[in-house]
């Protein structure tokens, strides 16, 4: 797996360089311990890059399926039901996450529960309640919402040429022949990280602070100490640019105050949803009540260092690495 995702040397503030080699790797560890809390893997690339390739293995590795991918949950009960009957749940060519798709994986992600009343009672209910680890892929980042994107690793599969395109029968008779040794590999590892984490200590916890902790503590099985935080705040950051630049409010709050230092106005309810990423990004947002009215105020402030603005051309420039 390692190979196959092989760094191509991109420079280290790119989220698709380290993150392509680590990051798969680094989630499948997470995924052999149960309870979680777990990432999600979000795997995006044009046609033809082996988004469902790729997460049919990652599910035959760790919990085989007969049917390894799924479309999109029509409701919240068919998703808990899903994770009910497995442990890895794999969403495959995803064109949109709807809002409440995305709620409900941040809960089924940290581990929540959703009660129906029981069939053919009035007053019986039945509990489902589970903690998963989450595959999405498809040709965009679906993910849009921060709440969910902070729980995510973001994963860009590079174009895959004809040249190195090969017949699927003949990957899956490589993939059961490694298996054994795949998953020997990460138990190995899992077993490296329990004996390690009681010493793991991190200067600062990120989000999914227990994944990192984690990983930390299993990554120098592989690879030198450090590595993987580094690729980690590295797609978290590159991430939370993504989610300004898919809500026009953020945006346009991110513009307004690469300008300006202080700004005061009336308050807006999306603003609470841009609140967490924009705080990344150095523009702090609060929200108070003033004069006898009581009228809904807000204030932004930016740090001294100006928020930045991700052109289209560097945009473009970071989705080739």
């Amino acid at each position: 797996m390692d190979a196959a995702l092989k760094s191509d040397g991109a420079q280290p503030q790119h989220r698709n360089h380290e993150i392509r080699k680590r990051g798969p790797i680094s989630t499948a560890r997470q995924m052999v311990v149960h309870g979680g809390p777990y990432p999600l893997l979000a795997v995006s690339g044009e046609q033809g890059s082996a988004k469902t390739v790729l997460s049919k293995i990652l599910r035959a590795l760790i919990d085989p399926n007969a049917a390894p991918v799924r479309t999109a949950p029509r409701e919240e009960r068919d998703l808990f039901i899903a994770a009910g009957n497995g442990h890895l749940l794999a969403f495959d060519n995803l064109s949109d996450l709807p809002a409440w798709v995305s709620d409900a994986l941040c809960r089924l992600a940290s581990g929540g529960s959703f009660a129906v009343r029981q069939l053919y009672t009035d007053r019986d209910e039945v509990l489902f309640q589970a903690a998963r680890p989450i595959i999405l892929n498809g040709i965009e980042d679906v993910i849009t919402r921060p709440d969910l994107a902070d729980r995510a690793i973001f994963l860009t599969l590079p174009h895959l040429h004809e040249q190195r395109r090969r017949v699927e029968k003949e990957i899956w008779c490589d993939f059961e022949s490694a298996h054994p040794h795949i998953l020997g590999a990460l138990l190995d590892a899992a077993s490296h990280g329990l004996r390690a984490l009681p010493e793991v200590r991190l200067e600062q916890l990120p989000r999914m602070a227990d994944f990192a902790l984690w990983a930390t503590a299993c990554e120098t099985a592989f690879y030198s100490a450090g590595g993987f935080l580094h690729a980690y705040k590295a797609n978290r950051w590159s991430a939370i640019e993504d989610v300004v630049e898919a809500d026009p409010v953020a945006a346009r709050i991110r513009d307004i105050m690469a300008e300006r230092t202080m700004w005061s106005g009336n308050a807006s309810g999306r603003l609470r949803r841009a609140q967490t990423p924009l705080r990344a990004l150095g523009i702090e947002i609060t929200f108070a009540r003033e004069g006898r009215a009581g009228t809904r105020t807000i204030r932004m402030r930016a740090s001294r260092t100006k928020p930045t603005r991700t052109t289209v051309s560097n945009r473009q420039q970071r989705l080739r690495h």
